[in-house]
């Protein structure tokens, strides 16, 4: 059960365009201590880190069977047209994520896409 419903979570819902705030959000099975997955989340309409954590932990936790874990955070910069994604910065409340790690999973979610990442900028 546990499994299933961490399964169900999309590992990666970002905004199609643009350049915006993000959060790599670690996502624990109350049911199963060893059961947990990260998911990216990134949106324009986040003044801050924060607001993206505090609306989609907020909601999974709601849902119930869940509790969540900022693992930091960054920007994405997605350019549609060109297939482009790049993933950089940190997060001045959460610290900086794995961009390597959200990198993965953003080149899972969109396989035909340019993905890369850098640890510079803001």
């Amino acid at each position: 059960m546990a499994s299933e419903r961490l399964a169900k979570i999309p590992e990666v819902d970002i905004d199609p365009d643009g350049v915006f705030k993000y959060v790599l959000i670690r996502v624990h099975s109350k049911e199963d201590d060893d059961s947990s997955v990260d998911i990216v989340r990134g949106y324009a309409w986040a003044e801050y880190h924060a607001d993206i954590y505090d609306k989609v932990s907020g909601d999974l936790e709601r849902a119930g069977g869940v509790d969540c874990e900022c693992l930091g955070g960054g920007r994405i910069k997605h350019d549609s047209k060109a297939k482009k994604i790049h993933v950089y910065g940190y997060s001045m409340g959460f610290g900086r994520a794995n961009h390597s790690v959200s990198t993965e999973k953003i080149k899972a979610r969109y396989p035909d896409y340019e993905v890369t990442w850098a640890d510079e900028g803001y």
